[in-house]
């Protein structure tokens, strides 16, 4: 067992009538309780059912600041909302001066299946992805569906960086600077229906440009992706539709050019590659979920008393360091979500 570190200084929490993120102690010790191999245990279950491995992207950089180690040139992509927009101005209120991950263990360790279930493949597969231009549709129960370019929307709404902590479900976890700007926007724009109690998104489905796509469908993989929240996780001040990383236009393997980040839940509810977002007024049926839903069900809360069927969730690995932590309730962000799911 190694000696106890500070490993995160502190954990932000919103102040819920400042609507701002206040940063209190938070001191956690290295720990060796999960043994190293837990995290690939899900990757054996898909791989019996002829996926391979699971999860959701890791991201990173070094330091306060970002990291000027080369990162590979299929990892840097190009993105269609790239231009003169970044690095965007960081966020006060989401600045919890953390030691961010490293970018570049981050650029060549990606969960996105329809290019590969090889994390350290991924990277080396995305050049074909043409990701200009990106149409985007929100329909469904909504006063003013809108169908349009992302960066029509990004010109409108703006962008700002926020740090967030980031845990996948494989009991890894890293810190990562993102850029975006608050789903709330775009669903106050096309303005909910009252019976809009749902959100769906879906991933873009292009078998030509995804390598791993055409099997993972012969496989009983029930693509194009999709994922779903409720309407007030979805509203919530957190949820983050992302553009960019580390600074930069999102790279193809995190799933430029927009993606979710919903920093509370495990990674595989933060959808890549979005291209459509429904308003519904019943749960959608969600892939993991279809595929395992004892394993992987719909609220995916991040929560360490409630261990993965075939692994704990009590610590995770920080990607780049190997630094077993505890895992917090809510990825540590419980302060400012945990009242969505107080039931009255």
């Amino acid at each position: 067992m190694k000696p106890a570190v500070e490993i995160f200084p502190q954990t932000p929490h919103i102040d819920a009538m400042a609507n701002t993120i206040v940063p209190p102690p938070w001191r956690i010790p290295e720990s060796a309780v999960t043994p190293e191999s837990v995290h690939r245990n899900r990757r054996r279950f898909l791989r019996d059912l002829g996926f391979g491995a699971a999860g959701t992207l890791a991201l990173a950089s070094a330091g306060n600041g970002y990291s000027q180690s080369a990162v590979p040139s299929t990892a840097a992509g190009t993105n269609a909302a790239g231009t003169g927009r970044y690095p965007a101005r960081r966020n006060p209120d989401f600045d919890p001066k953390w030691k961010l991950s490293d970018e570049k263990t981050a650029a060549t360790y990606n969960n996105y299946y329809e290019f590969s279930t090889q994390k350290d493949r991924v990277h080396r597969l995305v050049d074909g992805f043409v990701i200009t231009p990106w149409p985007v549709e929100i329909y469904g129960l909504c006063e003013k569906p809108w169908k349009g370019d992302l960066n029509e929307l990004i010109a409108e709404f703006g962008l700002e960086e926020r740090i967030y902590r980031f845990r996948c479900v494989e009991a890894w976890a890293m810190i990562v600077p993102w850029t975006g700007f608050p789903l709330a926007k775009l669903l106050e724009k096309v303005v909910p229906k009252s019976d809009a109690k749902f959100v769906r998104f879906e991933t873009v489905a292009r078998p030509t440009q995804m390598p791993a796509y055409t099997r993972l469908v012969s496989n009983g993989y029930p693509l194009p992706y999709n994922e779903g929240l409720r309407i007030d996780e979805a509203m919530h001040p957190l949820t983050l539709v992302a553009t960019g990383i580390y600074g930069k236009a999102l790279p193809k393997q995190h799933g430029a050019p927009a993606r979710l980040v919903v920093p509370w839940k495990y990674g595989y509810k933060s959808i890549k590659s979005i291209v459509k977002i429904e308003l519904i007024s019943r749960q959608p049926a969600t892939l993991w979920e279809t595929l395992a839903p004892d394993e992987y069900p719909f609220e995916s809360n991040v929560n360490p008393t409630v261990p993965h069927p075939r692994w704990s969730q009590a610590t995770e690995r920080m990607i780049d360091t190997g630094d077993r932590v505890p895992t917090q309730p809510y990825n540590g962000y419980g302060e400012a979500v945990a009242k969505l799911y107080k039931k009255s």
